[in-house]
């Protein structure tokens, strides 16, 4: 199959949507992709939408922008300038404005995870966590096909200031010399999967030969297997990629590729069934995760059959997260307490295999915060929480309440349970900076 995408500007030549939208639904497309990305390719679109159910089809709405994905006031913001056949720059203005507004940059990731070199600041690198470094390959910075919940959505705006990207891999080589506690690098995005081999290659072949004796993981995040999986079949240079990963796997790294799944349709062609297999041939392992989202796969049935589809195929569920706060956040969000409910109701429908799956999780700025459930003490409902991940490795595992909120969506909305003025790790941050 022969890759051709759909984007703004010419989304209306897919057959798909001249037979089906209203004329009503394509403006509503038109004003939601001037503020957030939309792509969309003919394998999605061909393969994956029901099209004869499209308005309530979760393949359609990861891809395929909703009015309700901005707020009423920025909508009319947006719509207003468009109806007044405002210039490109007078959209670009309006559209950066609104997308400031729209929490572009959640959980630190900018201030706090960015770090340095030698003085240089090394804006294709984000290191949060202890023995995990990201990377963010500077031709990778795209993706096949945009979901319209990406919390990586500023990489895709055009906006420079909010972008990580780095093609320095001799940089990163030499900070992870300087940082040997790192033993996990992670390829992400964007998506590192739409470089063709040969790019990808300098980075991963540079690693290599770096010989790092305390690097031992090689991740690389994907939604190349859902959304593009001839990457791995029929690409003119497929074969070559499976060669590369078959490369790290007998250098004796440890090579996991983060596959992104969102919805069980994902799994269900020929397609990616061939390419997981073929993927699994080098040693690679695949490791699956995805964010429960309203409109999308809020129902534990949902999560039942993907987890279970995936071990089938050999996959390994790894993380059921929490839609992050930023872009179309008010859209998507499932509130804390109905998102454990049904991570519980589906966990406890499937086998031992399936239960790898980590969550509910947020990935938020102390760490990623997992919801272990709710309780009643001494009168009191409460979450009951820990850290799978901190920026503190002390916090990881230790668990902590906060009071119980039906309507909470993400972390900064919960109160500390027992009457106390705030969280532990809130208390040991603030002692340290007064310490400092």
């Amino acid at each position: 199959m022969k890759y051709k995408a759909y984007a703004l500007h010419n989304f209306r030549s897919l057959p798909q949507v001249e037979r089906n939208l209203s004329a009503r639904e394509i403006r509503d497309i038109e004003v939601v992709g001037n503020v957030l990305p939309f792509k969309v390719n003919n394998y999605v679109a061909e393969h994956l939408i029901q099209w004869d159910n499209y308005q309530n089809d979760p393949m359609f709405r990861l891809t395929f922008p909703h009015r309700d994905m901005l707020s009423a006031s920025h909508f009319h913001e947006m719509e207003s300038a468009m109806d007044a056949d405002a210039t490109k720059a007078e959209l670009k203005l309006i559209a950066n404005k609104i997308r400031m507004e729209l929490n572009p940059h959640p959980a630190g990731q900018m201030e706090s995870n960015v770090p340095q070199l030698n003085g240089t600041v090394l804006t294709g690198v984000q290191h949060k966590y202890r023995q995990t470094v990201l990377f963010f390959p500077q031709a990778g910075q795209t993706c096949h096909a945009y979901c319209t919940f990406c919390f990586r959505w500023p990489q895709f705006v055009g906006m420079a200031e909010l972008k990580f990207a780095m093609k320095e891999t001799e940089l990163l080589i030499q900070y992870l010399r300087e940082h040997p506690e790192v033993t996990d690098i992670l390829f992400t995005g964007g998506d590192p999967l739409i470089m063709s081999t040969a790019k990808l290659a300098v980075h991963l072949d540079a690693l290599l030969e770096a010989d790092l004796p305390k690097l031992s993981t090689i991740r690389i995040g994907t939604k190349a297997l859902g959304y593009w999986p001839y990457r791995f079949t029929t690409d003119k240079d497929a074969d070559e990629l499976l060669a590369l990963f078959k490369k790290i796997t007998d250098s004796g790294k440890h090579l996991a590729l983060m596959a992104h799944f969102n919805h069980p349709v994902e799994l269900q062609t020929a397609e990616v069934k061939k390419a997981v297999k073929r993927i699994r041939k080098t040693g690679a392992e695949i490791r699956t995760q995805s964010p429960i989202m309203k409109h999308i796969n809020d129902d534990a049935k949902v999560w039942r059959d993907m987890w279970k589809k995936q071990v089938k195929l050999g996959m390994v569920p790894y993380y059921f997260f929490l839609a992050r706060d930023t872009g179309a956040h008010d859209y998507f969000a499932v509130p804390l307490a109905k998102s454990h409910q049904i991570f519980q109701e589906a966990y406890q429908q499937v086998s031992g295999l399936c239960r790898t799956v980590r969550g509910p999780s947020m990935s938020a700025a102390p760490g990623k915060v997992q919801i272990l459930g709710t309780q009643e003490i001494a009168g009191e409902k409460i979450f009951v929480l820990r850290f799978i991940q901190a920026r503190n490795p002390n916090w990881v595992h230790k668990p902590f309440f906060a009071r119980f909120d039906e309507k909470a969506t993400w972390l900064d909305q919960l109160k500390p349970a027992f009457g106390k003025g705030s969280f532990f790790f809130e208390e040991e941050r603030s002692a340290a900076m007064t310490a400092n």
